[in-house]
């Protein structure tokens, strides 16, 4: 019996050492499936050390893929951990830094994820709301860390610099010369009236005029001074041309980084629909949930996403059984219905050039100018507001998913929205050019329109504070006076009316708009107003609040949901379409039209950008080289492959 005993324990050793009969058969099963063959074991050490590491990651990895027992498999991982293969100390030093590296980046990461701003209100919003109301808050952080970050740049190199050579014995101001014939093109007063009325303080503070327009905040204020002693020098008109550049470079940096980890999200998720459900039910889960609330909105957020899925799914198996005659039908109705749209579009781009005009030709001091000046940022938010109202009744009729609604009103209200800045910009243009012909009796003398912009750059930066001031009153003027009396309303009213109405969607496309737009317009201010960073940075805090404030007492969850993971891609491609469109203003600015002669750094120059050759030709040969070359195409090609 002691026999027998001793060798059924043995039998056992050896099955637990090496795996049963069935387990190998069933190891050789999965490889012959696979087309593949079975690993073959062996611990002989590697002739070097890359192959003893390399043959321990295959070897562990194969142990997880394959269907053996959890017994079997820490067996045979204990004893490949007997055999310690000798290194040398540089390569332990090596591998042991690259260990504390790894640890530490995984730290700085958990860290970050844990002071991102309002990270807890970001989880709780996703699990009342899902995921579509939520990539609008993530949005909203990332365009609030932008910002802040911008501020630092501009205030680091253009506003701290100029107040601190402001005192400065060093300073040197370029002499402005007066030009036979141009005596006129410097009149430009640079003090205010010395006497107020009460309210003229809160009207210069929404039109940025009087006091405002001589401050830090405008262009007409900066001057042409260069710090020259022993040791350094600072050239503010450089520095402030340079800033602006670097501005828009930084933020396409950010937009272009941003992109490709939302792309990355979407391929890891299939982009869609496809294995969504078994990675929902099976890996969707998160395990490290404590508390009911947390996991109340988790599951939320899984409803909401199984939602839109089976939605998709629905109105996809729709679109597959239409008959060849109804898809005729429905695609004559889009296209119908898309030339509807188009001239919704272009009465409201006739009512912004006509409002800009009779704006620009009509101003003064009163309560009647304030609104005359404010016209087309009036006009501009009423045709941002109605238009894209009719166009989501018309997109009702097109019949597409939800996905694909989002999509177009996305693509049509960004349309209108980029669209509207590019006819007021267009506009001013050619009132400071004469629509470009610079032989009229109004630009022939200073080849600008001196008598009515004497300060053009300032009158372009006024314009682009005014609209983000008026963007930010109506939008707390909705919530104050149309969402709030709505809910009271919705809540202490039972009428069939207000039941049929109810309380109203948090409509994201619109709202992801209302961001860019706001995002684009502090772009293309930001040579003419430095500090419209900062505004925006404040204006978008105060936003973030009042729209969590609003979402979860005046909002109800959408009737219709939409995968975030799909369009959080196209909320940054519209992000870097109004990129494009303040950068384009900037280029013209900078390359084309005269610069103001009476009031900026650049007063002494026939260009903007004649401040950077002049001041290259003033740097040693090897930095001439170097510059050189990172303006060459050697430089910016490959820089532009490598941010594709």
């Amino acid at each position: 019996m002691e026999h027998s005993s001793s060798r059924q324990s043995s039998t056992v050793g050896v099955q637990i050492r090496y795996g049963s009969h069935e387990s190998l058969r069933l190891r050789e099963r999965s490889f012959a499936f696979t087309d593949q063959r079975p690993p073959q074991y062996s611990w002989n050490p590697s002739p070097t050390e890359e192959g003893r590491e390399e043959s321990t990651g295959k070897l562990l990895q194969d142990l997880r893929e394959l269907p053996m027992p959890m017994a079997l498999k820490k067996a045979i991982r204990q004893v490949r951990q007997m055999k310690v293969p000798i290194i040398s100390s540089w390569q332990s030093w090596k591998k042991s830094k690259a260990k504390a590296m790894k640890r530490f980046l995984e730290v700085v990461g958990e860290a970050m994820a844990y002071i991102a701003p309002w990270r807890r209100t970001l989880h709780q919003i996703g699990g009342h709301f899902g995921g579509g109301v939520q990539s609008y808050f993530l949005f909203l952080q990332f365009l609030v860390v932008l910002n802040f970050l911008s501020c630092l740049l501009i205030a680091g190199f253009v506003l701290t610099p100029s107040i601190v050579l402001q005192s400065s014995s060093y300073v040197n101001s370029s002499n402005i010369q007066t030009i036979p014939g141009k005596s006129e093109c410097m009149d430009y007063s640079h003090s205010p009236q010395s006497l107020f009325v009460f309210y003229q303080y809160f009207l210069d503070l929404l039109s940025g005029t009087g006091f405002m327009e001589y401050s830090y905040l405008f262009y007409g204020f900066y001057n042409n001074t260069v710090l020259v002693s022993m040791e350094f020098s600072y050239n503010i008109p450089l520095a402030y041309l340079l800033t602006a550049v670097f501005y828009l470079i930084f933020c396409l940096i950010c937009i272009v980084f941003r992109m490709g980890a939302v792309v990355r999200i979407a391929v890891k998720t299939g982009g869609g629909a496809v294995g969504g459900y078994s990675r929902m039910v099976f890996t969707g889960w998160d395990f490290g949930l404590q508390g009911n609330r947390a996991v109340r909105l988790k599951r939320n957020n899984i409803r909401y996403q199984l939602q839109v899925d089976l939605e998709d799914e629905r109105l996809k198996q729709h679109a597959a059984s239409l008959t060849l005659a109804q898809i005729v039908g429905l695609y004559s109705l889009r296209a119908f219905l898309n030339l509807v749209v188009l001239g919704l579009n272009g009465g409201a781009f006739y009512a912004i050039f006509r409002a800009t005009q009779f704006s620009q030709s009509n101003s003064g001091g009163t309560f009647l100018d304030l609104l005359v000046e404010y016209l087309p940022s009036i006009v501009i938010t009423a045709a941002n507001f109605v238009v894209p109202f009719l166009c989501d009744q018309i997109a009702l009729l097109e019949r597409h998913t939800p996905s694909t609604t989002v999509i177009m009103a996305l693509l049509r209200a960004v349309f209108l929205r980029l669209a509207s800045l590019a006819v007021l910009l267009f506009t001013l243009w050619s009132g400071i050019t004469c629509s470009g012909n610079l032989q009229s009796p109004y630009c022939n003398i200073c080849d600008y329109n001196h008598k009515q912009y004497p300060c053009w750059e300032t009158r372009v930066g006024q314009e682009m504070y005014k609209l983000a001031i008026f963007d930010f009153i109506s939008v707390v003027a909705v919530m104050i006076l149309v969402e709030f009396p709505r809910r009271i309303i919705v809540d202490n009213c039972s009428c069939k009316l207000t039941q049929f109405v109810g309380r109203q969607a948090f409509v994201v496309p619109q709202n992801v708009l209302g961001l860019v737009y706001a995002q684009t317009v502090v772009w293309i201010g930001a040579l003419f107003c430095p500090l419209l960073p900062v505004v925006n940075t404040i204006k978008f805090i105060i936003i973030f609040y009042l729209r969590k404030i609003t979402l979860f007492h005046n909002c109800r969850p959408a009737d219709r949901t939409f995968r975030s993971s799909s369009s959080n891609f196209f909320f940054f491609l519209v992000l870097l379409l109004g990129w494009i469109l303040a950068s384009i203003t900037l280029i013209y600015s900078v390359a084309e039209i005269q610069p103001s002669m009476g009031c900026g750094p650049f007063r002494s120059l026939n260009m903007m950008w004649t401040v950077v050759p002049n001041s290259l030709l003033t740097l040693s040969d090897s930095t001439k080289r170097f510059m050189y070359f990172i303006g060459s195409q050697a430089f910016s090609v490959p820089l532009f492959i490598f941010l594709w």
